[in-house]
């Protein structure tokens, strides 16, 4: 192979390829179309959000004898598939500027010319072979690192509640960031997708043990459609609020800079949001069951009261039911 040539091109210029026939996108070594519908309208989303697409990877050949170009796909398949179906009516995606999922028939004019004018990456295999063509797929298509249950949701998962998931925990940046509950590792790898995830989860069913396998299934349950997004956003929008006029410190050098017991506040706080408690008051609240802790931890006898409260506050069980119960309880008195 001679180079990759890397380029930008609009979308309108991939369904111009299509329409003429000069776009190959089944070559023989590719899979067929796998993407489910909630996948499809989460490129689509990401392209209306002007979030980054990878690079799509076309071999560009010419056929001297028909006095033709040929591209065909190397690596990009689902997700010009999935721009030509959208294009089609096919299916519908979520739009910032519409409150549901629209399909492309139901878009204004000018969000339709934003649409197709939308560059994409893509990389130029000048002068590749076969050979070539099928190590560069295979590299692209391998996976060197072993993923978290999450990093698994986010790959296997792409609807709505995906979506909010990952939205609400990156707006919640500043936040991690300044109270320490979750280190750049952490999130790094995703963990606090998944706390956001279990917090929505809890706000929606109430307090509930900790599951990876009951995440999975409510990423399952509500991939195509999850009703009450608007809802849990709108409270999540309310619940963080709040927080960030607490000062940093009252989590980050107390009990709280646990992600588990920070978790324990805020399902609290969310149920009691009618009471509509201060900032003042939630400060006041987390410096109060520090101070408990630190004095019942010093306690050489303790009663079966303040052993259990020690219990809920203390441990590795902490992401357990058990413990949360008896945090929810301490909590929500508190208040």
């Amino acid at each position: 192979m001679d180079r990759v040539d890397y380029e930008s091109l609009i979308i309108q210029d991939l369904l111009n390829f299509h329409r003429d026939k000069s776009l190959n996108i089944s070559p023989w070594y590719q899979r067929r179309s796998v993407w489910s519908d909630p996948q499809k309208a989460y490129l689509i989303n990401t392209i209306f959000e002007q979030k980054p697409v990878p690079s799509l990877y076309v071999r560009h050949q010419i056929d001297v004898d028909a006095e033709r170009s040929i591209k065909e796909v190397v690596d990009g398949q689902q997700r010009i598939r999935s721009i030509l179906s959208y294009r089609e009516d096919e299916f519908a995606a979520r739009h910032p500027d519409h409150k549901r999922k629209v399909k492309y028939s139901e878009l204004t004019k000018v969000q339709r010319e934003t649409f197709v004018a939308t560059k994409l990456s893509v990389g130029y295999l000048i002068g590749a072979q076969d050979q070539d063509v099928i190590e560069i797929f295979g590299r692209i298509n391998s996976i060197s690192k072993t993923l978290n249950p999450q990093e698994k949701r986010n790959a296997q998962y792409s609807g709505d509640f995906k979506q909010l998931s990952l939205r609400q925990a990156a707006e919640r940046l500043p936040f991690w960031r300044s109270t320490d509950i979750f280190t750049a590792i952490d999130i790094s790898r995703m963990q606090e997708v998944q706390f956001v995830s279990d917090l929505a989860i809890n706000m929606i069913n109430g307090l509930s043990d900790f599951s990876a396998t009951a995440i999975d299934k409510f990423y399952r349950a509500n991939d195509a459609d999850f009703a009450q997004v608007d809802d849990v956003s709108q409270r999540m929008e309310a619940l963080f609020a709040k927080l960030a006029i607490v000062p940093a410190a009252a989590f980050k050098d107390t009990v709280f800079k646990q992600y588990q017991l920070a978790f324990s506040l805020m399902v609290v706080v969310d149920r009691i949001r009618a009471q509509n408690p201060t900032a003042e008051k939630i400060e006041a609240v987390i410096r109060d069951i520090d101070a408990k802790v630190s004095a019942f931890q010093e306690l050489a006898v303790r009663t079966d009261e303040q052993s259990t409260f020690i219990e809920g506050f203390t441990g590795g069980n902490l992401h357990r039911i058990k413990s949360r119960t008896i945090r929810d309880q301490a909590i929500a008195a508190a208040f």
